[in-house]
């Protein structure tokens, strides 16, 4: 998954150490009693071999075990090559509908006013896929405002959208196997408007966690947009487009596209939407027996603030869960806890989140859920198994 420190957990042998663990702040991030964790009985199965050279890193949720990923525990998605770049060589140019195009070098990013984030990192397939069930992360991303980079550059007024590219590139075919068949290269890149890209939250990143970006995670500079699924947070940064038309690529109109079927007058319509902002969700993260008391936990994570966790056991209702104290970014997820009077027996363990909005994750057979087509955007609530002896 996107990265950690273990100095905050120690998970060895099957058991978990108990801590209460203290983010940088000081503020309590995670809670969680000695005690050894009973396995998943339906761990998901390997990730195939065509996707092992797209997914790197990939754990499970049971490791996932402390409020921050450290960088070698945090999951990377790549879509074309895996780029080496030499930070001393490289620039980031700012152009297109500009009144002031820039070129910048790394040096001169970090010599400008730098903040940092704590953002909850999200793939937009995750749990799409059934080998892909923990591509998410937690990290603590450092680096400078992309509004500031933005206002200098002086975007002008018939300005629509911003377009970031990446220095990964590949070959795209359209119309295979035609007369128009067409290749050629292109390097991945996503757009979003002018609004969304002065987010005063917005970074270009060169740090993950206190550490300067891993090659991994698209050092030297990455954008992290809080708030988006990972596909907006574009890796190995070497161009920014200020443009006063839309702009269409794969990775904008081809792939990372939403289908669902939808109802409008009596008649059912595909309507078809490139992944944007993150949803709501939860996932149970694992269960652990401690002095013969069980206990459930996992996260939650949304666009606004997770006011509260719902758990339900096989058939039974809704108990709602303990949030651990909330960070002060609204980008992070949040810890969740239910002790469990566990019976004999194999038992499906399903959460739900509700944020501050009055927003609930949605079940499986939520028309927003079934009716959807393709993996994308998967939020639906998730069911995991365990067997209790």
């Amino acid at each position: 998954m996107e990265q950690l420190q273990r100095r905050q957990f120690l998970l060895s042998t099957g058991t978990a150490a108990g801590l209460l663990l203290l983010d940088r702040y000081g503020s309590a991030a995670f809670a969680q009693e000695v005690g050894k964790i009973v396995p998943w009985s339906d761990q998901p199965p390997p990730v195939p071999p065509p996707a092992q050279a797209v997914i790197k890193n990939l754990g499970s949720w049971e490791s996932l075990d402390t409020w921050i990923t450290p960088n070698d525990k945090f999951f990377s998605i790549g879509h074309y090559e895996w780029p080496k770049i030499n930070p001393a060589k490289w620039k980031l140019e700012v152009g297109g509908n500009v009144g002031t195009p820039l070129s910048l070098t790394l040096d001169d990013l970090k010599a400008k006013p730098r903040q940092s984030v704590n953002y909850t990192l999200e793939c937009s397939g995750n749990n799409g896929l059934p080998f892909f069930t923990s591509g998410i992360g937690n990290a603590e991303w450092g680096g400078t405002s992309l509004a500031d980079i933005l206002t200098a550059a002086r975007v002008k007024s018939n300005a629509i959208e911003i377009v970031f590219f990446g220095a990964d590139q590949g070959t795209e075919v359209l119309r295979a196997g035609t007369p128009l068949e067409l290749t050629f290269t292109a390097n991945f890149a996503r757009a979003m408007s002018i609004k969304d890209a002065m987010n005063p939250a917005n970074l270009l990143c060169y740090e993950m966690n206190g550490e300067a970006l891993p090659t991994d995670h698209g050092a030297p500079v990455r954008l992290i947009a809080p708030g988006w699924y990972g596909v907006a947070n574009v890796k190995w940064l070497r161009r920014i487009e200020v443009r006063d038309t839309p702009f269409m690529n794969r990775f904008m109109g081809r792939d990372y596209v939403s289908v669902r079927e939808e109802r409008h007058d009596g008649e059912t319509v595909v309507v078809e939407s490139s992944v944007g902002p993150c949803l709501l969700k939860s996932a149970p993260a694992r269960v652990t027996l401690n002095d013969g008391h069980y206990r459930i936990a996992g996260m939650a994570w949304g666009p606004v603030p997770i006011a509260a966790v719902e758990v339900k056991v096989d058939s039974g209702p809704w108990a709602k869960a303990a949030l651990e104290k909330a960070d002060k970014s609204p980008f992070a997820w949040r810890f969740w806890h239910l002790d469990w009077p566990a019976t004999p027996g194999e038992h499906a363990i399903t959460s739900r989140a509700i944020d501050t909005a009055g927003n609930v994750q949605p079940a499986m057979d939520d028309p927003l859920i079934a009716n959807k087509k393709t993996y994308w955007e998967s939020n639906g609530q998730i069911t995991r198994h365990v067997r209790i002896t």
